[in-house]
């Protein structure tokens, strides 16, 4: 989302520097414009990257600093205080907080810090409604100083990257092709998918996830267990997912909560109709009317498995990119240069 936004934000406007806190493993390095001046601050936590910011923050003297980490977000507004005065911070927020803060150590702890410092900032944006609601209601922060900015997805690139030709993309031509993405962790909720694949009893179903992460041997383990091994490919990170969500007959997220789906709205502008959760962050704000998508009716394995099996019965056609014009990036650049601009 980052190197979207600059690389299409007006250059007669604005001079950019981007600080990355680490840079192993970074897979969009290669797509970053070259007249952003880049640092590498070479740190594996937030909190070892805190000194270095400051300095950094100092030095630059920057107009505007734009954060879009939620531990770098607080960590910024609790500076401030350190940090240069003319300077605005705004914030982006990436998830529902008071989900992920369930999961956490001294949630209430977490939850008082939120609530103290995250106002001190200048502004937050949050990616959908949900999750501006959640920060007002459970943090009590001002609603003035949020604004609604939906994530910009860059049709032209996915239009080009979808086209690309693919190895190999499952095993037989008569089966159902489900594709799922993200990290293989609990808020994504691949167990559910795993189960609801399983739940619909057929063999023709055949589900493709692309994506790394910690629960990546218990969900394949899962599958043997549930008797749908054969049925569900893992096929790692992929660098062009775009190629994948094109040749799959639908996109399904199953997500206990999101920041903004960014991967399903990727694929709807592939054309690829999306079966989905209700989940909390932006889902609801996407789906809502859109012909040949389907809602499960609560956040659960059987209503995601009745989801799928309603989408099988209607008649199953390819969405048209008018779905994703309101998220293009040639729309959202143009809110992210007015809150800049301020």
């Amino acid at each position: 989302m980052v190197v979207t936004l600059l690389r299409h934000l007006d250059r007669s406007l604005f001079r950019f520097s981007l600080a990355v806190l680490d840079t192993r493993n970074a897979v969009f390095l290669v797509d970053l414009p070259d007249d952003v001046e880049f640092m590498d601050l070479a740190c594996k936590r937030v909190r070892y990257a805190l000194p270095e910011l400051i300095i950094l923050i100092r030095k630059l003297k920057p107009d505007v600093v734009f954060s879009t980490l939620s531990h770098l977000n607080l960590a910024v507004a609790i500076l401030k205080p350190l940090l240069p005065n003319k300077t605005r911070y705004i914030a982006r927020e990436t998830s529902i907080i008071s989900h992920i803060l369930r999961s956490y150590r001294y949630s209430q702890i977490w939850s008082l810090l939120y609530r103290w410092f995250y106002k001190k900032l200048d502004l937050v944006v949050c990616q959908s409604c949900a999750m501006q609601s959640d920060l007002v209601m459970h943090f009590k922060f001002p609603e003035s100083k949020s604004i609604v900015i939906n994530n910009p997805i860059d049709l032209e690139r996915i239009n080009a990257l979808a086209t690309e030709p693919l190895a190999y993309y499952g095993d037989r031509d008569d089966s159902i092709k489900l594709i799922a993405a993200g990290r293989l962790s609990e808020e994504k909720g691949f167990d559910m998918l795993i189960e609801a694949v399983s739940l619909l009893h057929t063999k023709r179903i055949e589900l493709t996830l692309l994506g790394e992460g910690p629960l990546s041997a218990q969900l394949k383990q899962l599958t043997e267990q549930k008797g749908v091994a054969n049925q569900i490919n893992f096929v790692g990170f992929q660098p062009n997912p775009y190629a994948w969500f094109a040749k799959a007959d639908a996109f399904v997220l199953s997500s206990r909560y999101e920041g903004f789906p960014n991967a399903m709205l990727e694929a709807m502008a592939c054309g690829t109709p999306a079966i989905a959760t209700p989940a909390p962050g932006g889902t609801r704000e996407i789906l809502d009317g859109v012909d040949g998508c389907v809602i499960a009716s609560d956040i659960s394995a059987r209503a995601l498995a009745d989801a799928i099996y309603q989408w099988i019965g209607t008649k199953r056609e390819r969405l048209n990119t008018e779905v994703v014009e309101p998220y293009t990036v040639k729309n959202i650049i143009v809110a992210y240069e007015q809150v800049f601009s301020a």
